[in-house]
């Protein structure tokens, strides 16, 4: 009987820590999964986290699970995923907000559930971490909220991964020139030190030696230290459109909302990152007896040299098609036929974007310079247009401007130069100003659905232009792969003159590493 007793105890214990073990993997890995869809840049995107509920699951897990049974790395990292989720989940419960310090008791009395116990933030941070580790490097990993605070990761810390993250995270901040802020023999700390100095060391020197265990560059021993203002405003992203002017002439961020969250397409990216865009653009017309029809891929690499420059290339690839009037569809440029039919890389040349205010931050210059590719493009010797042979000067100006919390106006001013080259050899060097008006209402976080409308006049001997209006849709599936449909009717002078009609259908794809 003992003995039956003996090993049904030790197969339900073993099952539990089995269950356990597995609930565990689970919790990291899909901490980790919400954390790269809804952190970027080292902020959180509270408003499509609040929409989504995704975090309640976490949440849940943090409550349920026993961590007297957690040893080792796998408790440490647990607990530190879970101070910051619950930080997140305070936030989202109390949000919109400006702070978490607008909330009486954010740290120091509001309960949370940790292992079935009511416990503080500062509990959890103080007691649980800090106390039983001693281990300083996790003032760098817990992340409080606020925008002073070291960035939170778009990722999970993991136990077999743990020391590895600890130390990257530690120097990361520590090498920070916005955290640790040197100007010759002038040290600004952040309030971190001073708030926590009995981890570093408690004097000057052991604080300033823990810090230069982690620096490329060590500080001066005789440096003269101070402690710069906490910056308690939520770490919350606002698209890429991080601030916006002041009446004071400092920066502010916009009004929240779905407009908030959104991804902004005029800003510069990030440094460090790449941005890949394939815009399809089908554009047919019927007129005189002809029907014309051009499918052109764009495609588009930028990367993040800096905050504010970008640089990158351009691709463009085009099928045309001719046909009588009436007897294709404008789809039909997807396959060869008709009258004439070609297709070939056409063009392909540098870019960079450039966002020279800083306290215009959704306010850039980008200009691309496309090289001609293939041979006889014009159609001079016996074909059909199909691109200029001459390069292609293209340099856009835009601008987004959140309205309130759901709508947007994004304009755009273009300098095109096409078919350069000289006029012996037959190139037009034509010049046209193009510009742009996108009126955006945001339904969610994700969605995004507009209206365009465009105008460019070209500035030769003879005048031309050419509009087109039209309506789109945007869908983010995730921060990092956005979707794209849109439709316009399209007008010139000779569609006019020839009781022409036109237009395009366009396909886009963004994605973002």
């Amino acid at each position: 009987m003992f003995k039956s007793i003996l090993t049904f105890t030790l197969s339900a214990f073993l099952f539990s820590g089995l269950f356990a073990e597995g609930t565990l993997d689970g919790f990291f890995s899909s901490t980790d999964k919400l954390l790269m869809e809804y952190v970027q840049q080292g902020r959180v995107n509270y408003t499509g986290l609040k929409a989504s509920g995704d975090l309640a699951p976490l949440v849940a897990t943090i409550a349920s699970t026993d961590i007297t049974t957690l040893k080792g790395n796998e408790r440490k990292a647990f607990l530190i995923n879970a101070y910051n989720v619950l930080v997140v989940n305070q936030a989202l419960e109390n949000y919109p907000l400006k702070s978490v310090l607008d909330v009486n008791g954010f740290f120091d009395s509001k309960m949370q559930n940790v292992g079935g116990k009511k416990l503080t933030l500062n509990q959890l941070e103080k007691d649980l971490l800090i106390k039983e580790y001693k281990d300083a490097r996790l003032h760098f990993v817990l992340v409080c909220g606020a925008t002073g605070c070291p960035p939170i990761t778009n990722f999970a810390y993991q136990p077999d991964q743990l020391e590895a993250q600890l130390n990257k995270q530690t120097r990361l901040a520590l090498n920070d020139g916005q955290f640790i802020r040197v100007e010759g023999q002038n040290v600004q700390l952040s309030k971190i030190f001073e708030w926590y100095a009995g981890d570093f060391g408690g004097s000057k020197a052991n604080v300033l030696s823990y810090i230069n265990g982690f620096r490329k560059t060590a500080l001066p021993a005789a440096a003269k230290v101070s402690y710069y203002e906490y910056d308690w405003s939520l770490n919350k992203t606002t698209g890429r459109a991080a601030v916006e002017p002041t009446e004071e002439g400092g920066v502010a961020p916009p009004s929240g909302g779905n407009n908030a969250a959104r991804y902004v397409v005029s800003s510069a990216i990030p440094k460090g990152s790449f941005e890949i865009k394939v815009f399809n653009n089908l554009y047919s017309q019927e007129a005189a007896g002809e029907r014309s029809s051009f499918f052109t891929t764009s495609t588009s690499v930028l990367y993040g040299a800096t905050d504010r420059f970008n640089v990158g290339f351009d691709l463009r690839y085009r099928r045309v098609r001719y046909d009588e009037a009436g007897t294709a569809s404008n789809f039909d440029v997807l396959s060869n036929g008709g009258t004439f039919s070609r297709s070939a890389i056409t063009g392909f040349g540098p870019k960079v974007r450039i966002a020279p205010f800083n306290n215009l931050p959704n306010f850039s210059i980008q200009s691309a310079l496309w090289l001609p590719v293939a041979d006889n493009l014009s159609g001079a010797e016996g074909g059909r247009f199909t691109e200029f042979d001459g390069a292609i000067w293209f340099t856009q100006i835009f601008n987004d401007f959140p309205i309130g919390n759901n709508f947007s106006f994004f304009a755009e001013t273009d300098i095109v130069l096409e078919d350069i080259g000289s006029q012996d050899e037959g190139r037009l060097n034509r010049f046209s100003t193009p510009v742009t008006g996108i009126f955006s209402y945001f339904p969610t976080p994700k969605t995004t659905l507009y209206g365009l409308a465009s105008y460019s006049p070209y500035w030769q001997e003879d005048f031309d232009y050419f509009y087109q209006l039209g309506v789109g849709a945007k869908y983010q599936f995730t921060p990092k792969f956005e979707l794209e449909l849109l439709a316009t009717a399209f007008d010139n002078q000779f569609l006019s003159a020839n009781d022409g009609t036109a237009g395009t259908v366009n396909l886009g794809l963004r994605f973002n590493l």
